[in-house]
């Protein structure tokens, strides 16, 4: 190769260099998108319930032949949901009858800072992130991850059912995000938020599901039952001697419930009895009406009383009989058990 074929190719190579170093810098658009576990609460009948779930946000950057670095400044929203009436303080979950129950999301285990909307009025508090990440070759990507903190606060009167809040539609989350890709030979610039600085991506949803449940329960209030007492009867027994007590019911609303009475422990057959402790005994009956034409009894959509919870206590009357008879002189008693069945 002679001399002047020499600085030919020489020049041809700083010409390449030179376009190469000036040339524009090569562009592709960032990507990002995200995904959210369902929030599952434990049941509660009005007690402080706690649960989380995870969001994962992955952005890429492809289609550069670069070395450098990518920038991605976000805002994660999460809004009211769809069954959370518009509302993000408080937020709640809802069951078949539409009945509320209260709960919150947060950005922190401390359950502080509620994860709320960039831009909403009552809570704007979105969850910030920032990508910063290697493009080599032809591209490069980088997932960051967030814990979503719920709770459902403690509160009363709550009814059973299944609730849940769906955010699943795409007005319900959102990710928006501005980005600047590496130059050939040097790196990105953090844009100075979500919605300034940089290029604009383009937002995207990230649908999930909050579920909770209140079980059936019934609780008897007070506990024993208040004692039935037909009192003193001089002599024999020539009419019908009638008293009643109560029995106290707390069911959780919309909980469906029955009440039975069992035969007692001195039983015969069908007709309880009370016992003196030697041998004798005074046949009663209890029903549930007060013109005692209702035997009660603790077979099931027979002879029981049925009811619906409401959340507040309830009271049931227990209306006793003892018929007329000869009975032995002394000290009656029965113990009857109460059976609830919801």
């Amino acid at each position: 190769m002679n001399a002047y074929a020499s600085v030919r190719t020489a020049l041809a190579a700083l010409a390449l260099l030179w376009l190469l170093l000036d040339a524009p810098a090569a562009r592709a658009a960032t990507t990002c998108s995200a995904t959210m576990t369902d929030l599952n609460f434990a049941p509660t009948n009005g007690g402080i319930v706690d649960a989380t779930a995870n969001l994962s946000v992955t952005c890429s950057t492809f289609g550069l032949a670069v070395l450098g670095t990518a920038k991605v400044n976000m805002c994660v929203s999460v809004f009211s949901g769809t069954d959370g009436g518009g509302t993000l303080n408080p937020r709640r979950l809802i069951n078949g009858f539409n009945d509320p129950m209260q709960m919150q999301l947060y950005t922190d285990a401390g359950r502080s800072a509620i994860w709320g909307a960039r831009g909403n009025a009552t809570v704007p508090n979105f969850l910030p992130l920032q990508f910063s990440y290697s493009v080599l070759a032809l591209g490069g990507s980088q997932t960051l991850t967030a814990t979503l903190y719920g709770r459902i606060p403690a509160q009363s009167g709550l009814n059973a059912g299944t609730y849940l809040n769906r955010f699943t539609a795409a007005a319900d989350t959102k990710i928006e995000f501005r980005y600047d890709e590496p130059t050939i030979i040097g790196s990105g610039t953090m844009p100075a938020s979500c919605t300034s600085g940089g290029s604009p991506g383009t937002s995207s949803s990230f649908p999930f599901t909050v579920n909770g449940s209140v079980p059936n329960a019934c609780t008897l209030t007070p506990k024993p039952v208040p004692t039935l007492g037909f009192g003193n009867t001089p002599g024999f027994i020539t009419g019908n001697i009638d008293q009643t007590t109560s029995i106290g019911l707390v069911c959780t609303g919309r909980t469906p419930w029955q009440i039975g009475l069992d035969n007692g422990l001195h039983a015969s057959g069908n007709i309880r009895r009370m016992a003196n402790g030697s041998g004798q005994f005074v046949p009663y009956e209890l029903y549930r009406d007060g013109s005692r034409s209702q035997r009660w009894g603790n077979t099931l959509n027979n002879d029981t009383l049925s009811g619906t919870g409401s959340g507040a206590s309830q009271s049931l009357t227990v209306y006793g009989r003892v018929a007329p008879q000869t009975a032995t002189v002394g000290s009656y008693s029965d113990t009857i058990t109460v059976l609830v069945t919801y």
